[in-house]
């Protein structure tokens, strides 16, 4: 119960009591002088009707007595008048009942009235000739004491009407500084850190505000704290600080996890891109010239790489610059290397080179799994190529990588899509993420699908997705696919589910409000969801994730963050999102051996921080024991890869 709820019951109660002390002692006064005026009128028509009697006593005219005796006692007053003669014998009396009208028996019996006689003697001359008893009525004074309590009664519930309003209308505002408290721990539980800037002028109250605004602002800072440990933790192990971008590091470590990536058909380009004439800028315009170039052509290499999917970029040395472009073809790789030439070539008119002579660009386009050491030796050759063609000149060359995996053109691609869509040829399999301390207990299973063409050949989604992106049909492609494991899930005894979608799915409203709707027709109230958004996605569409989230949680489900530290987003989107978990990307899973890596570092900031907002942690790709064992050193909740199981096939061709 509340403290606004219990101080206007107490208020209540002692109204109550208050109510029934003055009742009981109104009432009681009231019946005491109620039976003294009965008394007193009993005595006083005694000592009249004596005297009237005496003459007619005397002349023993009893006609007489009775008649004066009827004429008293017709007026209603009085419940019985007895004439008694000297010996104590009743010669005369009027007796009338006791039937009080308008007063409850119950009223009656809860406060019982005594009604007190009067007696005076009857003389004949000097002797005595009789007495005569009157007793009141006390009807009419049970009506006088009845309608006091009535008036009473009245009077209190008006008045107890107005302490209720008035009170609850006080108490409000009285209280308004708590409830402002109260809601005030409630965001710190939804980690959001609200400041009171009204001071209430209650000092009790005034100190629970300001000791409530510290600890807000002490939270707030611990947090702040923590993401720019892991932040700064980030950007020394795989960050380059001048330009923002990653490092070698983070680069080999990209192609890495996606090259390993066993349910992958890998293809797509690797691109070195070098800016000429630094050493010279640096002579004459010092080395703030030079940071100047550099910035401006990390933020072009950014621009022009961030429409084709999730690039991987990164500074290796100096003024080389290395691109990962996966799930791209060759026709968008050379896309992006002329465009590169010729924004780059810019710099020069921004003053920020010597000459227009600004840049080199040579690369490779892979059908097949490469590792990192074969896509950059391969491009470090093209790029020598393009410089000895010149200036601004761009080169991409096929990677050989001792394997033969042919993919076919954007066209061809696309009419398969759409004939798979058409035909609905997907195939979904599932793979468990557990809890870290407990394997046994599975905290979701995330699907995938895949797409089978040429009757027999399964495509990962990791191929057809990025196709399906260019060619705007990746929301066809999502509703599908949530049709499917809406439709198929009870066959599997599913528990949780993790379903991967597009960002660029919630930018449609059609499909938004199809998926709520689909979802509120749901019967298995034991169903829940998650659907998982890579990190860099939902940096870039915050507010369209975040209203998703919204809606998805009052439906009972949830979202995921996806390859978690992959971006070099700051985490405060974090405290504002609030996904149920965030999985670490696996490029850091697969260079975590030790505790003395960096990795481990900044994998336990990234724990930290999730933890300090109640989101769970899931590690990603972990395939070994040692990996396992480092997870659980760092509070990791839990972990999915093969070392789990291999992804299982749940639903084919329906």
């Amino acid at each position: 119960m509340t403290l606004y709820r219990q101080l206007l019951i107490f208020t209540l109660v002692l109204c109550f009591v208050l109510f029934i002390g003055v009742w009981a002692y109104k009432v009681q006064s009231t019946r005491s002088f109620l039976e003294h005026q009965l008394e007193a009128h009993a005595q006083d028509t005694a000592t009249s009707l004596g005297l009237s009697l005496s003459p007619l006593v005397a002349a023993d005219d009893l006609a007489g007595v009775e008649t004066m005796m009827n004429a008293i006692f017709d007026r209603g007053y009085y419940q019985e008048i007895i004439f008694s003669d000297v010996q104590g014998e009743v010669v005369a009396k009027r007796i009338l009942p006791i039937k009080v009208e308008g007063v409850p028996n119950w009223f009656i019996k809860a406060v019982p009235l005594s009604a007190p006689g009067g007696e005076a003697l009857i003389m004949d001359g000097w002797k005595r000739a009789g007495s005569v008893l009157v007793t009141s009525h006390p009807g009419y004074a049970y009506q006088t004491l009845w309608q006091t309590f009535v008036r009473i009664l009245v009077y209190f519930l008006l008045t107890g009407f107005v302490v209720l309003t008035l009170g609850a209308l006080g108490l409000r505002v009285l209280l308004r500084p708590l409830r402002r408290v109260e809601q005030q721990a409630e965001a710190i539980c939804r980690n959001e850190f609200e400041i009171q800037q009204q001071i209430p002028r209650t000092r009790e109250l005034q100190s629970v505000v300001r000791s409530m605004n510290t600890m807000t602002n002490r939270v707030r800072e611990m947090f702040e704290e923590q993401a720019a440990i892991a932040d700064k933790l980030r950007q020394s192990a795989f960050g380059d600080p001048l330009t923002g971008l990653g490092n070698r590091r983070f680069l080999q470590a990209q192609v890495e996890a996606v090259m390993q990536d066993k349910q992958k058909i890998s293809r797509g380009s690797f691109l070195l891109i070098q800016v000429l004439n630094l050493q010279e800028i640096n002579e004459e315009k010092g080395y703030s010239g030079g940071d100047q170039l550099l910035i401006r052509a990390a933020d072009i290499i950014g621009e022009v790489t961030a429409r084709h999917g999730a690039p991987s970029l990164a500074r290796l040395n100096g003024g080389d610059f290395g691109a990962f472009l996966p799930d791209i073809d060759r026709d968008d790789g050379e896309q992006i290397a002329a465009l590169l030439c010729e924004r780059l070539a810019t710099l020069s008119v921004e003053d920020l080179s010597l000459s227009s002579e600004t840049c080199s660009i040579g690369g490779v386009y892979y059908n097949t799994q490469c590792n990192f050491e074969q896509l950059l030796g391969q491009a470090d050759t093209a790029l020598i190529a393009a410089r000895h063609e010149g200036p601004n000149r761009w080169r991409l060359e096929p990677a050989v990588c001792n394997e033969d995996d042919p993919t076919q053109g954007k066209v061809w691609w696309r009419k398969t899509l759409e004939q798979s869509l058409a035909d609905r040829a997907i195939n979904l399999y599932g793979q468990r993420a557990v809890h870290t301390s407990a394997p046994a207990v599975t905290l979701h299973r995330e699907l995938f699908s895949r797409i089978t063409i040429d009757q027999d050949r399964e495509v990962p989604a990791s191929v057809f997705i990025p196709l399906a992106e260019h060619a705007e049909m990746i929301t066809a492609l999502d509703r599908k696919v949530v049709e499917l494991i809406l439709e198929t899930y009870p066959s599997w005894q599913a528990g949780a589910l993790a379903i991967n979608l597009s960002v660029t799915s919630l930018l449609e409203n059609s499909f938004t409000d199809w998926l709520y709707s689909r979802l509120k027709t749901i019967s298995d109230q034991s169903l829940e969801l998650f659907f998982e958004f890579p990190e860099s996605s939902v940096v870039s569409n915050l507010e369209a994730v975040r209203e998703f989230s919204r809606q998805i949680k009052n439906l009972g489900h949830d979202i995921g963050i996806d390859h978690f530290g992959r971006s070099f987003a700051n985490f405060g989107y974090l405290k504002s999102l609030q996904p149920d978990y965030v999985k670490i990307d696996a490029a850091f899973t697969r260079e975590l051996n030790s505790q003395h890596s960096d990795g481990y570092f900044f994998i336990g900031a990234l724990t930290g921080v999730a933890h300090s907002l109640d989101i769970k942690v899931i590690a990603e790709g972990v395939e070994t024991e040692t990996q396992l064992d480092v997870f659980k050193e760092l509070k990791v909740d839990g972990f999915q890869g093969y070392l789990v199981e291999q992804p299982l096939l749940l639903s084919s061709k329906v």
